[in-house]
């Protein structure tokens, strides 16, 4: 039987694999949560029942620290190419609750312009992406006994907290992970309507902070005026990370970012680019950044740092008169091509203690190991037949964009395996992942099944 008999029943089963992943993404699997600890265990059995329904024959759940890793392997013959697929079952937290128009683990499908849309935490990053591989291996069993390449899949828990346990699994398994390269299900199309090619990633480093004066809450009557007031301190400390043109000001934060060169910089601005209407997406009023570059550079090209979270004091309803004793900040940074993480994680912590208001303690917790950036060869033959794959179901030449977001994995499996990696989702950046109201379109799920086919069709015949 062809591509042509499996294509059929990836169409015929479109409405049973929609209520599969409708059951999948009910499971809030939470990563950076551990009260959630047991819905990531649930999260993990349901990967691996689903692959073993899928008919696919060694399948395994591997314990970690952490969350587990869920692998699955279908050999089927040792003189055809074999993919490594990868993808994460695990979600970010969906605060704020209030802002979302349905239950974020009741999903819901809506339609929007005209397409129907599957609304639900993790939908598209990277639940509804990371399915769909399992169910072309489905069709291909069914309609033709076996899948046409050697298949193995990893399939992580802990993506969205940076992937502290992974490493040590690509360790432990190396000579069972060999593969001729990673095809990963993660990762996102640059806009609607634009079939896209990822050819790089961002890296990225974090830390939390505290600054503690007073040994507790004050009186603001009796003491204001007199001390410094923590929540204050840290507003002009987290100011203090950038210059008034938006720079970020740690010594030492630029010196290993390569500039642009010319035939890099004409060819991000040779892209269909508009602030306006980039700025009616996000409901922005103005863009801001760093001085001398585009959005789209800025977006690509550039290191950023961000303020994620800031918080100290009275947040209840009403009022409460007092001078905290603590406040507390996240920050986070995507880093560009040779940047480490490490190092520019300790030029920041310098940085906070050379500006640390006097009478504060500052207190430093780095929650994440960090991600290098990645970027794959634009000739590599992943990245051809995706183009060609693409340029069939998509009728249209992909663009090859970079990704602002940060895939720890990518550099892991470079640096463990020497394997590259091909950033192959069917997710859309504008989706919301990571905010309020994620949704999947459902016409991407259905083309993202028939890519993934293609593509494992089209491998051992380039």
């Amino acid at each position: 039987m062809g591509l042509e008999a499996v294509l059929a029943y990836l169409e015929s089963s479109f409405a049973a694999y929609l209520n599969d992943l409708v059951e999948f993404v009910r499971i809030p699997s939470i990563s950076t949560d551990p009260a959630y600890r047991a819905d990531l265990a649930n999260a993990a059995q349901w990967v691996a029942q689903r692959l073993g329904h899928a008919g696919v024959p060694e399948v395994e759940v591997m314990p970690t620290a952490g969350h587990p890793v869920v692998y699955g392997e279908w050999q089927t013959d040792s003189s055809k190419p074999t993919l490594l697929i990868y993808g994460h079952y695990d979600v970010q937290p969906p605060d704020p609750l209030e802002r979302w128009q349905s239950p974020p683990f009741e999903p819901q499908v809506r339609l929007v312009k005209n397409e129907p849309r599957l609304y639900a935490r993790g939908v598209s990053d990277d639940k509804g992406p990371m399915l769909i591989p399992i169910l072309v291996a489905e069709a291909f069993g069914t309609v033709a006994g076996t899948p046409p390449v050697n298949l193995k899949f990893l399939f992580e828990g802990e993506e969205e907290v940076g992937s502290p346990h992974l490493e040590e699994v690509v360790l432990a398994q190396q000579e069972r992970l060999r593969a001729d390269f990673v095809l990963s299900a993660d990762g996102a199309m640059w806009r609607p309507g634009v079939s896209s090619l990822n050819l790089s990633s961002r890296g990225s480093c974090a830390l939390e902070f505290s600054l503690t004066g007073p040994a507790k809450d004050l009186h603001s009557g009796r003491h204001g005026g007199a001390i410094l007031n923590p929540l204050v301190a840290i507003a002009r400390l987290v100011a203090s990370l950038h210059d008034a043109q938006g720079r970020v000001a740690a010594k030492g934060f630029y010196d290993q970012v390569r500039e642009l060169s010319d035939t890099e910089r004409a060819a991000i601005h040779s892209i269909p680019w508009n602030d306006a209407a980039y700025l009616n997406e996000i409901g922005a009023k103005s863009t801001y950044g760093e001085p001398g570059y585009s959005t789209l550079e800025r977006h690509w090209t550039r290191p950023t740092l961000e303020l994620n979270g800031l918080w100290g004091g009275y947040t209840g309803p009403g009022g409460k008169t007092i001078i905290p004793s603590q406040a507390q900040a996240k920050i986070s940074c995507r880093l560009v091509p040779d940047q480490e993480p490490q190092k520019i994680r300790a030029l920041l912590v310098q940085h906070l203690q050379q500006h640390c208001p006097p009478g504060m303690l500052l207190e430093v917790k780095t929650e994440k190991k960090g991600a290098r950036p990645y970027a794959i060869p634009n000739n590599h033959i992943g990245i051809q037949i995706a183009r060609q794959v693409l340029r069939e179901v998509e009728q249209q030449e992909p663009l090859e964009a970079r990704m602002g977001g940060t895939l720890p994995i990518a550099d892991t499996f470079k640096q463990l395996l020497g394997l590259e990696m091909v950033f192959f989702s069917f997710s859309t950046g504008d989706e919301d992942f990571h905010a309020p109201d994620e949704f999947f379109r459902l016409n991407r799920f259905r083309v993202g099944l028939e890519a993934w086919a293609r593509y494992w069709w089209a491998l051992p015949r380039y």
